[in-house]
């Protein structure tokens, strides 16, 4: 990527998303500042040489005046808030996000007066730990990255947030904010809620269980081990979604209990679960290359090819 390519980022929320992504453009060449609510962790950053403050207002005045793209990376119980101080301070920045969800950040930028320079996005990474302390910049690398090829979205800002994307590692997933939602409930979201019953479950076995307890229930219930909070913050705006997808679990699993009931097998959940696994372990990447941003249809070629699987590792 040339010099200006690379316009300056002001990320909103330095925890481990959004922190993780600023290490990740600072090593990338890209001039990149950030705000975060917390001093303390505003000041865990600044302690490692990262330019990180408290002062929302300062922030964003720099973005408009640079021209920054703005990322933000707060949960959403607080993007109202955030979306209400980038309208007034910074309205012409690109803007974008990595908030789990798609379709209430878009909403809530539609509600603004801000969806004109929006790009919604999402990279598919984390771990069950938070804040500064936890942020990675290599956190993105071989990572998918959801970017929004919605109908309306403008090539200009759809064009840096995928280089940021990339330049922090990761490959882009075109697709739109309602797929992407449907897909998360399935993959993201529901595994939180299956390790939450899980980690109960287990306890239920009181102290035997517990010690008993090894691999497949520690990694089951990993990202049990997330702040509260913050599992809801993630989990609770995707709510249409997520009942869905737990409807079909229960379903699933309604089955196999009776089956095991009735027959004594779960052969009927282990085989479509193993064949399932394997299908997930031998899915194949293939790299979009017939489609030209800013050509006719290039928003409806790209969201074709992100449902068959279809990831962009470079703009050149």
């Amino acid at each position: 990527m040339t010099r200006d390519q690379k316009a300056p980022v002001c990320v909103l929320g330095t925890g481990l998303i959004g922190g993780s992504l600023l290490r990740a453009a600072v090593g990338a060449g890209f001039d990149a500042w950030g705000y975060n609510r917390s001093e303390p962790g505003a000041q865990a950053a600044r302690a490692e040489g990262f330019d990180v403050t408290g002062d929302l207002l300062g922030v964003l005045t720099r973005a408009a005046d640079t021209d920054a793209t703005v990322v933000v990376a707060v949960p959403m119980p607080a993007v109202d808030h955030i979306l209400t101080e980038v309208a007034a301070f910074a309205p012409r920045c690109t803007l974008t996000d990595v908030v789990s969800v798609k379709v209430p950040v878009a909403t809530a930028v539609h509600k603004h007066g801000l969806a004109a320079r929006y790009v919604g996005g999402h990279p598919m990474a984390g771990t069950s730990k938070s804040g500064w302390a936890a942020t990675d910049p290599g956190l993105f690398r071989g990572a998918a990255w959801a970017v929004g090829v919605d109908e309306g979205t403008h090539l200009e800002p759809w064009m840096r947030v995928v280089r940021l994307a990339l330049a922090c590692g990761s490959v882009v997933v075109p697709v739109v904010a309602e797929e992407h939602d449907s897909a998360v409930a399935r993959i993201s979201h529901l595994p939180h809620v299956l390790a939450e019953a899980l980690a109960i479950a287990g306890d239920g076995g009181g102290e035997l269980a517990l010690g008993l307890a090894a691999g497949s229930f520690r990694d089951g219930t990993r990202v049990a081990g997330t702040a509260p909070d913050l599992v809801r913050a993630i989990c609770e705006p995707n709510s249409a979604a997520l009942l869905t997808t737990l409807d079909d679990t229960l379903t699933v699993l309604a089955a196999a209990r009776d089956s095991l009931r009735e027959t004594g097998s779960l052969a009927g959940l282990v085989d479509a679960g193993f064949a399932a696994r394997r299908r997930y372990e031998t899915a194949q990447r293939w790299e979009i290359t017939d489609v030209r941003p800013g050509d006719h249809d290039w928003l409806g070629q790209l969201r074709e090819a992100g449902r068959r699987g279809g990831v962009i590792t470079s703009l050149d």
